[in-house]
């Protein structure tokens, strides 16, 4: 992508990269009668949750309406390139971060233009049918930290929480795209951060809040089968803007288009589980396999319209 140092950086990115915790401390945990947890107790109780096999996110799970079930991804250690468990620091394996590589600081420099980038571009789009966009704040972290929709941890990947209306990264996230699911390159990190941001548009938009009254009706198939279409219209989202910043900017440089169509393959449900589990369950798919998530990407891109994007009445 065509970045250089005359272009701007978004203004709305927050970083909590370095915070003791993981940002989590002080983070309120309901009980009884309405009292709070203190830290070292959720500590103590997370620690047993985890040497007894349970997950503790799971306490956090379902948290009401318009809060989505994040995705799982299997975190990797950057150093040794090798699949890892929960890694939270303050908890036993974990630990806190006091350095942040410089690579870290070049790629925050980067998320911060193409956020930038993407609140030019929408919202130009919503003024074009006389709405105004709300800009979503960009949270950069180490480990874990507190989020809206609970406890955000980097296994989860890159997420977007509606409840708080940001978007969560950690910048590991980026090492683990490149080595272990094969999609380097600036575009395909910029396709992510577009990603996220078009679940903020679907959000604004009343979207989401659809999605969720939907799927309180269902059972949890076809609740899969309704975040699916949020997904992939997300990836839509993420074309558009991809098309539309290019005619705003000329952003897009040669090979930058494979490998946005690369990263949204790589990173499809059918190719998750064949790395993690070692075999493929459509009815627990979440996102899309790799040849829907590639579909409605490239159709996004290819019209540079909202309007194509509406994944919930494809009969695919």
């Amino acid at each position: 992508m065509r970045y250089d140092q005359k272009d701007q950086e978004s203004g709305n990115v927050e970083d909590r990269r370095g915070q003791g915790g993981g940002g989590m401390g002080g983070f309120p945990f309901p009980m009884g009668g309405g009292g709070g947890m203190s830290l070292t107790t959720m500590l103590i109780v997370g620690a047993l949750m985890l040497l007894f096999g349970f997950n503790p996110l799971d306490l956090l799970k379902g948290g009401g309406p318009g809060v989505p079930n994040m995705p799982q991804m299997p975190r990797m250690d950057p150093r040794t390139g090798e699949g890892g468990g929960v890694n939270i620091p303050g908890l036993p394996g974990g630990g806190q971060r006091s350095q942040v590589p410089a690579a870290q600081d070049d790629m925050k420099v980067f998320v911060s233009r193409v956020l930038k980038d993407t609140e030019d571009v929408w919202e130009r789009v919503f003024q074009s049918f006389g709405r105004k966009y709300t800009k979503p704040p960009l949270v950069i972290f180490s480990g874990a930290t507190r989020t809206a929709c609970g406890v955000g941890q980097s296994a989860m990947g890159p997420f977007y929480c509606p409840a708080d209306q940001k978007i969560y990264v950690d910048l590991v996230f980026y090492d683990e795209l490149k080595r272990r699911f094969q999609a380097p390159g600036d575009f395909a990190q910029a396709y992510v951060i577009a990603h996220e941001v078009g679940h903020h548009v679907q959000t604004l938009l009343g979207i989401a809040d659809r999605v969720q009254e939907m799927k309180s009706r269902v059972g949890q198939r076809e609740q899969n089968q309704i975040q699916v279409r949020m997904e992939l219209q997300a990836d839509c989202l993420a074309g558009v803007w991809a098309a539309l910043n290019h005619q705003m900017k000329n952003r897009i440089e040669q090979g930058d288009i494979e490998e946005g169509l690369n990263a949204a393959a790589q990173i499809g449900d059918d190719m998750i589980q064949k790395k993690t589990q070692g075999r493929v369950v459509p009815d627990a798919f979440t996102h899309g396999s790799s040849a829907q998530r590639v579909k409605w990407f490239r159709q996004g891109m290819s019209t540079g319209q909202i309007q194509s994007c509406d994944a919930f009445s494809s009969n695919e």
